[in-house]
Parts: C-alpha cells; sequence; structure tokens
C-alpha cells in the first residue's frame, strides 16, 4: 500500500500540487495545520527545552514575517522535544520535519492573506519535496532531516508568493547550498536551532532568486540540474556521513574514539 516514492521528480511534484484534487488531500493537510500550528502555539507560551522560538519571536519578531515563520517553527520543536504530548503530523517518520515543512508556510500564508486553495497547493509542494528528498538519504542518517524540509519549506513559500517552477526548484538548490552540512545528533532542545537555521536558508534561497542571484552547478557540492543535486545530497546524507553516524553515537555515548 505504499507509493512507489522513486516515481517522485520535481516538475511532476509541482504540477501535481497545480492541479490535485483537493479533496482528496484536504484532511491530512487540515490535521498538519491543526496539529502543529497548535503545538508551535504551546512552544510560544510554555517553557520548553532552550525555548529558541520564544527568543527569536521576541527579539526579531517584530521586524519581518521570515523572523516570525522560524520562531513558529523553532518553537513546535521547542515543545515537542521538551516533553509536550501534543500530537504533531509528521513527514518521512519525524515529527520535526513534519513541523518544519509545514509551520512556516501556514504562516506565510497569513501574512500573504492567500485563499485556503493556494495554502494547500504549498502545503502539498513543501510536503512532497520534503519526501522527494528524504527518499535519497533514508530516514536514519546523520544528516540533519530539518535541512530537507527547510529547503522544502522554501520552496513552499516561493510557490505562495507566486512563484514558478524556476523559482521553487532554484530556492531548494540555493538552499541546500547553504547548510547541507548541518548533522543529526539525536531529537534534544538544540533541534530547534536547526530548524530555525533551515528555514531560514529555505527563504534566503528564494529572496536570493528573486533577486537574481544563485548558486551554480560546480559550486561545492551542487551540480547542473536540480535532481543531480538532490542525488548529490542524497550522496552525501546517506553514504558520505555514514561514518559520521558513527562517531556521533560514539561521543553521545562517551566512548573514545578509534
Amino acid at each position: 500500500g505504499m507509493a512507489d516514492r522513486s516515481l517522485l521528480n520535481m516538475k511532476d511534484i509541482f504540477d501535481f500540487a497545480e492541479c490535485v484534487e483537493l479533496s482528496d488531500v484536504e484532511e491530512v493537510l487540515d490535521r498538519q495545520i491543526s496539529y502543529n500550528m497548535a503545538i508551535s502555539q504551546e512552544g510560544m507560551q510554555g517553557d520548553y527545552g532552550a525555548n529558541v522560538g520564544r527568543v527569536l519571536n521576541e527579539t526579531y519578531g517584530s521586524l519581518d514575517v521570515m523572523f516570525r515563520a522560524k520562531a513558529a517553527a523553532a518553537a513546535a520543536s521547542d515543545a515537542r522535544m521538551g516533553g509536550c504530548s501534543l500530537p504533531v503530523v509528521i513527514n518521512s517518520g519525524s515529527g520535526n520535519q513534519g513541523i518544519t515543512t509545514s509551520v512556516p508556510v501556514i504562516l506565510y500564508a497569513k501574512e500573504l492573506g492567500v485563499d485556503r486553495e493556494k495554502m494547500l497547493r504549498a502545503l502539498v509542494l513543501s510536503n512532497l519535496i520534503t519526501i522527494h528528498q528524504k527518499r535519497r538519504i533514508g530516514r536514519l542518517s546523520a544528516y540533519c532531516g530539518a535541512v530537507s524540509a527547510g529547503a522544502a519549506a522554501g520552496a513552499g513559500i516561493a510557490y505562495l508568493d507566486g512563484g514558478s517552477y524556476q523559482d521553487v526548484i532554484h530556492t531548494v538548490v540555493n538552499a541546500l547550498a547553504i547548510v547541507s552540512g548541518i548533522v543529526c545528533d539525536g531529537a534534544k532542545a538544540s533541534c530547534a536551532g536547526k530548524i530555525a537555521a533551515a528555514v531560514d536558508a529555505g527563504i534566503l534561497g528564494y529572496r536570493m532568486y528573486q533577486a537574481g542571484q544563485q548558486f551554480y552547478g560546480g559550486d561545492g557540492i551542487l551540480s547542473k540540474g536540480v535532481e543531480q543535486t538532490l542525488e548529490n545530497v542524497g550522496r552525501l546524507g546517506k553514504v558520505g556521513m555514514s561514518g559520521t553516524d558513527r562517531e556521533i553515537l560514539k561521543i553521545m555515548l562517551g566512548e573514545n574514539a578509534d
């Protein structure tokens, strides 16, 4: 009963988001909106972990929606990692990835005043782009999954803002060029900070392309074409960081290096 994720590609995902019959997806998306925004609000109001979301919101929230989007996503993770029992709608097996791919998009939709249909289609896009990236990396890796979800959130925000397919794919590539080195060292308070950084990169990736700026194939791990770049990032996360994963576990367990 599981979908064959190898059938996904960025163009088909974009086209699907544009034409999907919303009645087929709105139940799960409405639940994602309700649950993930509720835990974000709880994170803002409570005292969880390092309170990354509250710090961001209190320090920068009045300046720009970008900071509020980062804060809202981080606050949801603050609460989740801090023991809050509220449910979360996940993505690719991860609550934090479900939060990261959805909360910034929902907040931007409200800020931009777009209609419900546009918001739901943006969420289809961001959720599927996260899944598309994670297929190559796998569920467990030393590569932080928030990076994939933050890039996808940036793509969803680009779509909300009237962005084309080109805006979406360049947003993702730009974001991945910036933060693909973040490691996963377990589920804990600092995940909220990593989420904030990933969302920041996603939004910056879009703003760069809007301003006529982008990273190109040959810049580090980037290749020409979005799909090849995603293959490179998947290789980095699945193969290249396998040794990193083992060393992180040794550090966390207090074992000596080889």
